[in-house]
């Protein structure tokens, strides 16, 4: 049946093999093993039942909506038996005075109960994300190193208003389901056990439809959404590199590949709303049949004086209320199944392991001379083979190492294993003699300060920026970092000052501006150990001199790791550390190591040469 229906979209790359997979259960076990969906909807109503008293009253006025809504219709039949058959006017008017409170009082409870619902929801999601960013800020870094940021952003917003947008309706729509369902199958059993069998007769084929239609949606749901998420991820991926994407001219294979991925989406939600969509196509038809049987029959029955007109008005409104229920159910299951399929993504983030506690004997360390002692440390990101392997050396307080070799060589996983970022897999850091597992994290980086290669600003003022290394500095504080990092003259030609916005990750500034404002930062966080990722490449000569003028004041009297990319910017450095796939090997000062002849003579030789400018 299905083929039939497909025909018309085979076009369609997800149709019919991605259905037959998820028919025969050969997706991906591990994702399956993922999706928990009673789980997740036990965690989602831990969530809701912070607000217990709340819903008990949403649920009073279910009930009340529920039992008005029942016996509404009842008024009627008993309006068409009692006064219109026989034909006494006496007490119609006070009937339909009656059934005019009913309606009005049902429609106030309705109201009521979608009143308090929506706050709970809103309440209930509110708390869920705020969890969930406070849970993403103590992740560690390798989390976010192998996920694309647009992914979790998807999580943290469009999962969550998927959730919000069914908490808003579905828990009540399916409390009222429930109990309409129960509360008309009573009195339809009170009116005539007959009718009610003929009713009932339509469940088995409503039950069908909806299980054989649910089974390929589920899947379908989970499928867009997660589709959603990489289509996110993809979409903050090239615009955040919108300068490279220009430079090198790619934008027509950019596009080329959005258009791929917003294609698997499009499949995924054309083929989760046209199945979903079945459903209520399926109801409406079994709802035309059952009318039309029952009237048929309640006919028979009425002309043979075994049941009256008014019963058959009121059973044929009560068969209506009964499939319109499960109609509703079935829809709301379909709107449930898109929300726990973003609610499992959310809750996937939730279960991901914290950073590693501080050890209980950690320490706060107020005062911090700067010595650095790396013995014997080895570190891998992977299993298989190590980044580092057995390194060792030791900066005294003040002292400038420079970290000196190719790419791949292992100087930025020193700094992340410096900064914590990572824990060694074997050997010690040791910081004033500490070792740094005995240090607190907070502590450890409130002394530490980095000036990278790619800056980053927040959106927001010059000022705030600035201010980031040391929230409690005043205003004058903040100039006067800046006025030592030379960043002070041109803020002030700028049309705010201090005061100026920058857009979203500084722009509207060049790049040599931004890195004094990070040189700002850095002095006014005042820390005793400094990490420097060559900040003075790509840039201006006018620019380079205020650079490197403010990195020598931000330097002096503090530890410093320099990443060194160009050698001409490290040979007054105490120390140089030659790295080469994970090893160390030279180490010593800049004369010292080109008296060796070794590998970071070839270095400084051979970069020598290409900066050597070529003859008239």
């Amino acid at each position: 049946m299905f083929n039939k229906l497909a025909e018309p979209f085979r076009h369609q790359k997800i149709d019919l093999q991605q259905l037959e997979q998820a028919e025969d259960g050969s997706v991906d076990k591990a994702q399956r093993k993922a999706k928990n969906t009673r789980a997740t909807v036990k965690k989602i109503w831990g969530y809701l039942a912070a607000e217990k008293w709340k819903l008990s009253f949403v649920l009073l006025m279910v009930v009340v909506s529920s039992f008005l809504a029942l016996y509404g219709p009842y008024l009627v039949g008993m309006a068409i038996d009692d006064f219109i058959v026989t034909r006494n006017s006496g007490g119609l008017l006070r009937l339909l005075f009656g059934l005019g409170a009913v309606y009005v009082v049902h429609s106030l409870s309705v109201w009521l109960q979608n009143f308090w619902m929506i706050g709970i929801a809103q309440k209930t999601v509110y708390t869920m994300r705020t969890k969930l960013f406070r849970h993403l800020h103590k992740l560690p870094v390798p989390f976010f190193d192998k996920r694309q940021h647009g992914e979790l952003m998807s999580r943290v917003t469009n999962d969550m208003e998927n959730v919000s947008s069914t908490l808003n309706s579905s828990v009540i729509q399916i409390f009222s389901s429930i109990l309409t369902l129960i509360g008309t199958l009573i009195v339809m059993l009170w009116l005539s056990g007959l009718l009610t069998l003929i009713t009932l007769l339509i469940v088995p084929a409503m039950v069908f439809g909806m299980k054989w239609i649910t089974k390929r949606t589920g899947k379908l749901f989970k499928i867009q959404q997660a589709n959603l998420g990489q289509l996110n991820g993809y979409i903050q991926e090239t615009l955040s590199g919108q300068r490279i994407v220009k430079t090198f001219s790619q934008e027509q294979k950019v596009i080329s590949e959005f258009r791929v991925k917003n294609e698997q989406l499009r499949e995924a939600g054309f083929w989760a709303q046209t199945i979903s969509g079945f459903i209520p196509k399926l109801m409406n038809v079994l709802n035309n049949l059952s009318y039309a049987v029952i009237a048929c029959v309640g006919g028979v029955l009425a002309l043979n004086n075994m049941i009256t007109i008014g019963v058959i008005v009121i059973f044929i409104e009560y068969a209506r209320q009964f499939t319109r229920p499960l109609n509703d159910l079935a829809n709301q299951f379909n709107t449930l199944l898109s929300a726990i399929a973003g609610a499992e993504r959310v809750f996937d983030v939730l279960v991901e392991k914290v950073e590693m506690a501080d050890e209980e004997k950690a320490a706060e360390l107020e005062q911090l001379e700067g010595e650095v002692e790396f013995a014997g440390v080895s570190f891998s990101y992977e299993k298989d083979g190590d980044t580092v392997n057995d390194i060792s050396f030791r900066v005294l307080p003040g002292e400038t190492v420079a970290l000196v070799g190719p790419t791949g060589a292992g100087k930025t996983t020193l700094i992340n294993l410096l900064s914590r970022f990572y824990d060694p897999d074997c050997g010690s850091i040791f910081i004033d003699g500490h070792e740094i597992r005995d240090i607190k994290r907070e502590s450890l980086r409130r002394h530490m300060a980095f000036v990278l290669q790619d800056t980053f600003l927040f959106h927001g003022t010059i000022r705030e920026n600035i201010r980031y290394g040391r929230l409690t500095a005043s205003d004058a504080e903040v100039e006067e970092a800046a006025k030592t990092a030379n960043a002070h003259s041109f803020i002030m030609n700028l049309p705010r000052g201090y005061d100026t916005v920058l857009d979203q990750d500084g722009g509207g500034i060049s790049h040599g501006q931004k890195q004094l404002l990070s040189i700002a930062r850095a002095l006014l966080a005042d820390p005793k150990i400094l990490i420097l990722d060559e900040a003075t490449s790509s840039i201006d000569t006018v620019t380079e001199m205020k650079i490197q003028e403010a990195l020598v004041r931000l330097m002096k009297g503090r530890t410093s790791f320099v990443i060194a990319h160009r050698l001409n910017t490290i040979q007054k450095a105490e120390q140089i550390v030659i790295l080469r796939d994970g090893e160390l090997v030279e180490r010593g000062t800049h004369r010292s190591l080109l008296g060796k002849g070794g590998f970071y003579s070839e270095l400084y030789h051979s970069q020598w040469k290409r900066e050597v400018p070529l003859p008239g």
